[in-house]
């Protein structure tokens, strides 16, 4: 019975080929894009998962800051860490980890800019599961000259070599021992660092060589004492069944006691696995794309079973007559309905093995597209189940409906001719559908693109192109003037000038401020700049009062705030106002005009540019618009002076802002394919039902040709039904679209607007592909000769 079963299913699949290559193309692709999206969101949901104590480590951080400039900082204060681990019994262990970004390693002749800098305690290796490949995990760091690097890293210097006990040369010239290799990172690790340092090597130079201080007065001996410098992430591995809640109480306790000036100081815990999808405050971190893409799939897979409903249950008719003469000669339900969940089970295996092997030809292509580096590995149980359970549901979806309806058949009005099929009421509500989701891809397409031209052509308070931005170590940096004389021999170089921070990427900020009339529970954070007095008319930052530094030696305790400092400040007059940040006493001498100094994400937090050439690091050189070649190649130079065998790391700042928002980028990328993806599954079940239309009206249309119709009329009639179906599943889908759009542009403090053109725009599109579509049917309808349909008659 099977054997026949199946002969039949077959002899039907090929019987139709047109029907079934729509329905196998539409299932194809609609499975294709739930593959990849479903890689996608396990790999995004896989991270840092893979730490066998994962459930028991949790990263710490401290609220902090007054009004706007109120938020939890994910890097908090060393002592912390040393103190929890002493303290609070809950604390099996702790680990710091201080980034320092890119630094260049020699050895022998090879040197690279290396990215990805950290000192680290050693308890890195046995709170996270980052195996020592070579080198003893008991004692990584054997002294403060040691040094861990990826297998990568070691194969990129050595060779085959066995790099333990190596000396390299770290940045000019601090010599280190290559005492551990570990193995590479997982592309699904948070962390990705290439060398690691011993944070006791960071104590030594900071504090017990330089001696670090903040007022001049007072000398640190250590990190473990100093209580200001938030820059160290702190995770804690914590014992079974740890109170979270009593931990943050006994953290804040700790660093109260410290320093009691600082209270209230509330202490929050973040489990590992939440850390690359949320940030410290529980908000989305990325979890808000994690969940779009979800939908997205869904209603991809909704879409392709749509049309697999719809076709199966519009042909019905002409499957009537085979069903009701099954019937008769003994055919039950049962048997019936199992002849067609095998009919929609072999049509869709030929889906399923296709859409396999169409994901495993386009990955590399995925993978490029999405930035990451996702593999189908045969031996991983959990990405075949998430498959298996996906296949299993479309098949459902898109089988056991269609199995009813025929199998439910009255074999003597079906013989007889009086069966009428009553169902087209549901295919018209699953069009509505699969043009609805449609139309709200495209709108998200378009929005998602709209908000990234504002963010390319937004004023953003400061100039950024053709500027080149090189990181300058002490060595440089101290020659600074001779440097810049040089730059500027260069007719393609129009300024030059140095900064203490990062115009893209930040600097350093402080609560430790105060001025006249600050209220008591005042805690506002500064974000701070040193410059010098040429910083802001090179990138061209507008003063709204007062005046610019003069260079001048009084110019050490003047201090230029932006408006928004003004604002949370509560200052009328800010001009002349005492003004203290961290250990320097000074005065407001200027107000700047607000800045995105940040992304555009986040909302302008007070700032303040404090004069100070000496702790200016960063270098921004800028030229003409045909001229960068040219810079480059003196900057060059210049640097090779100082730094003969060191590699030399620019950047362009425009390039740099851009990268912020490459996650968008690429987000509006996807969206793009999966929009047409979905618009092309909806137009291959609009073709068919259009096709099976006039195939069903195809007397109809013979008589009205007859009687006088045109081939307009006839297409009218055609066309009608199915662009009522469309602008109702564009009403239906507009306002949809609408609180989708605005939730997404939520996640931006600046933004664009939503004009109706927009929505005008989507609907547009959706009308004229389906008119299209179904004018394609049409139009050969039409113009079929109606002696053909009626020669019967």
């Amino acid at each position: 019975m099977i054997k026949n079963f199946i002969k039949t299913a077959w002899r039907s699949i090929f019987s139709n080929k047109f029907y079934s290559a729509i329905n196998i193309l539409g299932l194809t692709a609609g499975l294709v894009v739930g593959i990849f999206l479903l890689l996608w969101i396990q790999d995004e949901l896989s991270f840092d998962r893979f730490h066998k104590k994962q459930r028991s480590i949790y990263k710490i951080g401290i609220e902090g800051g007054t009004g706007i400039s109120k938020r939890i900082f994910g890097s908090i204060i060393a002592p912390v860490g040393s103190f929890a681990k002493k303290e609070i019994p809950e604390v099996q262990d702790a680990v710091r980890i201080f980034k320092i970004g890119d630094a260049a390693l020699k050895y022998k002749e090879k040197r690279f800019n290396e990215k990805n800098f950290a000192f680290v305690d050693p308890s890195y290796f046995s709170i996270f599961d980052f195996p020592l490949l070579q080198g003893n995990p008991k004692q990584p760091f054997p002294d403060n000259n040691s040094i861990v690097i990826t297998q990568r890293t070691a194969h990129r210097y050595f060779g085959d070599e066995n790099p333990i006990g190596k000396t390299v040369t770290l940045g000019i010239e601090d010599l280190c021992v290559v005492s551990g290799v570990i193995a590479d990172y997982p592309e699904n690790s948070t962390f990705q660092f290439q060398v690691l340092l011993p944070i006791s090597r960071f104590n030594e130079q900071a504090y017990i060589k330089n001696k670090t201080t903040y007022d001049n007065k007072t000398f640190l001996s250590s990190m473990d004492e100093d209580w200001s410098s938030f820059s160290f992430e702190t995770y804690l591995l914590l014992r079974p069944n740890a109170n979270l809640a009593a931990v943050s109480k006994k953290l804040q306790a700790i660093h109260e006691r410290n320093k009691p000036e600082d209270a209230p100081v509330p202490y929050v815990t973040q489990a590992l696995a939440k850390v690359h999808l949320y940030q410290m405050d529980g908000s989305d971190g990325g979890i808000g794309s994690v969940r779009i893409f979800i939908g997205v799939a869904i209603m991809i897979i909704v879409i392709a079973s749509i049309n697999y409903i719809n076709l199966s249950t519009a042909r019905s008719l002409s499957r009537a007559k085979e069903v009701g003469i099954r019937k008769i000669i003994g055919a039950g339900k049962k048997e019936l309905f199992f002849q067609f969940i095998l009919e929609t089970a072999m049509l869709f295996a030929l889906a399923s093995l296709l859409a396999l092997a169409l994901v495993f030809i386009g990955l590399p292509w995925f993978n490029n597209f999405s930035g990451k580096q996702i593999s189908l590995q045969l031996f991983n149980s959990t990405l075949w189940l998430s498959v298996l359970i996906m296949f299993i549901g479309t098949l459902a979806l898109t089988s056991v409906y269609p199995a009813l309806l025929l199998s439910k058949f009255d074999p003597i009005k079906v013989l007889k001719g009086r069966f009428v099929l009553k169902n087209s009421s549901a295919r018209k509500i699953l069009v509505v559908l699969q043009f609805t989701v449609s139309i709200i891809l495209i709108t998200l397409t378009i929005v998602i693109g709209r908000q990234l031209d504002y963010i390319r052509h937004k004023n953003i308070g400061y100039e950024k192109d053709h500027i080149i931005s090189v990181a300058m170590a002490p060595k440089m940096s101290s020659h600074f003037d001779a440097v810049k004389s040089e730059l500027l021999k260069n007719k393609d170089i129009n300024a030059v000038i140095r900064l203490g921070r990062d115009m893209v990427y930040g600097g350093g900020s402080t609560g430790d401020n105060d001025w006249e009339g600050k209220p008591s529970k005042s805690n506002l954070w500064f974000n701070m700049t040193y410059a010098d007095q040429s910083a802001l008319n090179f990138f061209k930052i507008k003063i709204t009062q007062g005046r610019n530094f003069t260079g001048s030696i009084a110019d050490s305790t003047h201090f230029i705030i932006n408006e928004t400092a003004v604002r949370e400040m509560g200052l009328k007059d800010p001009i002349g106002t005492r003004l203290r940040i961290r250990t320097v006493p000074g005065t407001i001498i200027g107000v700047v005009k607000d800045f995105n100094y940040a992304s555009v994400r986040q909302k302008i937090e007070p700032m303040v540019f404090q004069y100070s050439p000496k702790d200016c690091w960063q270098l921004y050189v800028k030229t003409t618009a045909s001229g960068t070649k040219s810079a480059l190649n003196t900057l060059q130079q210049i640097w090779k002076s100082y730094y003969d065998d060191m590699p030399m790391s620019y950047s362009f700042l425009d390039e740099n802002y851009q990268k912020q928002y490459m996650n968008e980028q690429k987000q509006g990328t996807l969206f793009n394919f999966f929009a047409m993806i979905a618009i092309v599954i909806s137009c291959l079940g609009l073709l068919g039902l259009c096709t099976y239309t006039a195939q069903v009206r195809t007397k109809e249309i013979g008589i009205r040709k007859v009687l006088g119709a045109t081939v307009f009329n006839i297409i009218q009639l055609l066309n009608r039904e199915f662009l009522l179906l469309i602008i109702l599943a564009n009403v239906i889908a507009i306002p949809i679209a609408v609180y989708f759009s605005i939730n997404w542009l939520d996640g931006f403090a600046f933004r664009t607007t939503l004009p109706v053109t927009i929505f005008l725009y989507a609907a547009g599109i959706t009308i004229a592909i389906a008119l299209f579509t179904v004018s394609f049917q049409s139009i050969k309808a039409a113009y079929a000769n109606p002696v053909k349909s009626l020669h019967d008659e």
